[in-house]
């Protein structure tokens, strides 16, 4: 891959610090001299490289989904502005010429904000023309493992650069197209959709036909209903009232207790929270359920504080990982912000 200057990274606007602090202790603990800029809702991060090697190699070196508040990334040409406005193509072409690549695919972006959102109809239109004249000079192959990503400010500003296939986000803006079911019972159903998406690779073998889970905080139902289409044994456990519909299918147990103090008569195979609660509250009570063998794979929410937000989930993180370490329970812990999540984080913990 060819030696860039910066990588660009993609964000939920408002999350810009917490983006930047989290490449940047990558970056340190790695060896990379680097600095950021970024702007407040902007929701994309620059991390420019200061010294040798350069930040490019981060692509290669890091673990694309060991970063939680990262959506996509791709490393970087410095800023293309001043696009012709009758004639984009040319332009671009040269710059991205100057890669000495071929791509496999192409992703045309833009932050994911109000401003942003406008120049999805532009990029839709745009695509056809560009990959006409990628082609054309035969710059796509389908034996290419690197992808081509165009990022936009606005229709005269673009950021060109590339990422590896297999280390970046494998959905555009690495943000997912997710339908509300109407038969959900609330909007929060689509987080622990995404959620099973984003962290399950296999999904037939792990949440198979017949499986049991427990729901703590359930009420709606939006989480069990998700769990109940996939063929689980749910136990939903809220003081709240469960949705009608849902209890119909005969495929959930609801009892009105304390999340905190509920044990399953035996092991579950799943225990699924979204429960607004202190992180590091719900942090110990995971933690415990594994410790006490209650589960073997677990998916929850875990609610961000105003301030520190990047220190929270690292303290949280760090607290599961030293409990289960502690106990010898062999396990994967994977966190990441999802498009779907708002003031929280969603972490999938998988014993094995």
């Amino acid at each position: 891959m060819k030696a860039y200057t910066q990588l660009v990274l993609l964000c939920r606007p408002g999350f810009e610090k917490e983006c930047a602090g989290e490449i940047m202790d990558h970056a340190s603990r790695l060896g990379f001299v680097a600095y950021i800029q970024t702007s407040q809702d902007s929701g994309y991060v620059l991390l420019i490289g200061a010294g040798e090697p350069n930040v490019s190699e981060l692509l290669t070196q890091l673990d694309f989904g060991q970063l939680i508040f990262t959506r996509q990334w791709f490393a970087s040409l410095p800023i293309l502005d001043n696009l012709p406005e009758q004639n984009r193509i040319a332009p671009l072409i040269e710059g991205i010429q100057s890669l000495h690549e071929k791509f496999n695919s192409i992703e045309l972006a833009y932050p994911d904000t109000n401003d942003g959102k406008s120049l999805s109809r532009f990029c839709k239109q745009f695509e056809p023309h560009l990959i006409t004249a990628l082609k054309k000079q035969k710059l796509l192959s389908v034996k290419s493992g690197i992808r081509l990503h165009l990022l936009f400010l606005n229709s005269q500003q673009v950021y060109i650069g590339t990422s590896p296939i297999t280390n970046s986000a494998p959905i555009a803006m690495g943000i997912p197209r997710l339908r509300m079911p109407s038969s959900a019972p609330s909007r929060s159903t689509l987080k622990l959709d995404e959620a099973i998406h984003w962290f399950i690779d296999d999904e037939t073998h792990y949440l198979k036909n017949g499986m049991t889970a427990v729901d703590l905080g359930a009420a709606p139902g939006g989480w069990s209903w998700q769990l109940v289409q996939r063929g689980l044994l749910v136990t939903a456990i809220d003081n709240g009232p469960m949705e009608q519909q849902l209890m119909k299918s005969g495929m959930v147990d609801h009892f009105k207790t304390d999340a905190f103090t509920y044990r399953p008569e035996k092991t579950v195979d799943w225990l699924v929270c979204d429960m607004a609660e202190r992180p590091l509250h719900v942090s110990k009570l995971i933690a415990r359920w594994f410790i006490r063998k209650d589960c073997h794979h677990a998916i929850f929410n875990l609610k961000l504080p105003m301030k520190k937000r990047y220190q929270a989930v690292t303290e949280c993180l760090e607290l599961i990982q030293k409990e289960l370490n502690d106990a010898g329970i062999g396990h994967q812990i994977q966190a990441k912000h999802l498009y779907h999540d708002r003031e929280e984080i969603t972490v999938c913990v998988m014993s094995s």
